[in-house]
């Protein structure tokens, strides 16, 4: 098969298809759309068609030995009433039988979201521990999004400060770092807040700094090499925002760096709500730090999600069967989804190819 061929086929597959083919060779695939996908695909496998072809036709061969019937149907002892509606479900365009079970409606999908009353704030208990831990060792808070983590950094900051400590508050983003800093500046006052970004110095002096990470550590090492700002010596707590980014490929080295030449006086609370072995960073920060570190987790989601389907043509359908994301059962799609994703596919590609 040669690849304008390869390429024919590859259009005629269902998106999900070609994520499963673009695993360990496109990086990213999830973000690429269908057109885009098929056309790393074959950049990739340029020099290897062959190899290509026979994953493709693998996972062709499986997805029609989940979608065939039986070869010798059963057919079933209770008979339709005369003048009764027969069960059976008509196919879908997709050639697969719609699903028998309702799923739920968009009015369902949409009840309940909306601004909640205000009520006291009273703080989770897992909240109260980070903050507690943070007076005798570091602290690594890996909670969902959502849950209150900006609570604990503010408090943390709060109490450090009462104590005539400076704090570093860093970001992966100058974007996410303006918007702390704007946000801070409202708690404590504009006056007690200070940003330091690539293309922004503000209040340098402020005893809250605002930065990205490669700012602090580009402060670290300065200190390193002999060019010591005194002002570390009063550093007191140090919040690394996002701190999955230690896993980033190309960034998470300005992570580490950060982490290994913090001084040892300064507390350090890494905060995220996507690091897969939290436990295992802790372990890490207490080998290589004076001081050990304490792993907060919390695994219930204070607010819930819901996945939702955005057609191109404004329609806005559930993603799933139920309102609720399902767990274990990622595939449950919502026929209506799974009608407007194929109507998708055949605007996008009438021809049965991708334009280029």
């Amino acid at each position: 098969m040669n690849s304008d061929e390869l390429e024919r086929l590859l259009a005629r597959q269902p998106v999900a298809t070609l994520h499963r083919l673009a695993r360990g060779r496109v990086h990213r695939h999830f973000r690429a759309g269908k057109r885009r996908l098929i056309e790393l695909l074959l950049q990739h496998s340029s020099q290897n068609l062959a190899g290509l072809e026979s994953d493709l036709q693998t996972l062709i061969a499986e997805r029609q030995a989940r979608t065939e019937p039986p070869t010798q149907p059963v057919r079933s002892s209770v008979r339709t009433a005369p003048g009764a509606k027969s069960s059976k479900q008509p196919p879908s365009p997709s050639g697969e039988p719609t699903p028998v079970e309702s799923a739920v409606s968009l009015a369902s999908w949409l009840e309940g979201l909306g601004v909640p009353p205000a009520q006291p704030f009273v703080p989770d208990p897992w909240q109260q521990e980070a903050l507690a831990a943070l007076g005798t060792s570091d602290v690594v808070v890996s909670v969902p999004t959502g849950s209150g983590k900006t609570y604990v950094a503010v408090e943390a900051t709060r109490r450090a400060m009462e104590e005539n400590r400076t704090v570093i508050y860093t970001s992966p983003l100058k974007a996410l770092s303006n918007t702390k800093f704007t946000e801070f500046a409202k708690i404590f006052g504009s006056d007690k807040v200070g940003i330091l970004t690539g293309d922004r110095q503000e209040n340098g002096q402020a005893p809250l700094l605002i930065m990205t990470t490669e700012i602090l550590r580009n402060l670290l090492y300065d200190a390193a090499s002999g060019e010591i700002d005194v002002r570390l010596d009063t550093l007191g707590l140090v919040i690394l925002d996002e701190s999955q980014y230690l896993a980033d490929p190309e960034r998470g080295v300005v992570w580490e760096e950060t982490i290994i030449f913090c001084p040892s006086q300064a507390k350090l609370l890494l905060l995220s709500a996507s690091i897969g072995n939290p436990q295992d960073i802790a372990d890490w920060l207490s080998s290589i730090r004076t001081t050990p570190c304490r792993l907060v987790r919390h695994s219930k989601r204070t607010v819930p999600l819901r996945a939702g389907y955005l057609h191109p043509n404004g329609k806005l359908v559930p993603l799933f069967k139920t309102a609720a994301i399902p767990h274990g059962h990622p595939n449950q799609l919502n026929p209506e989804a799974k009608r407007l994703f194929i109507q998708y596919e055949e605007e996008t590609l009438p021809s049965g190819r991708p334009r280029r």
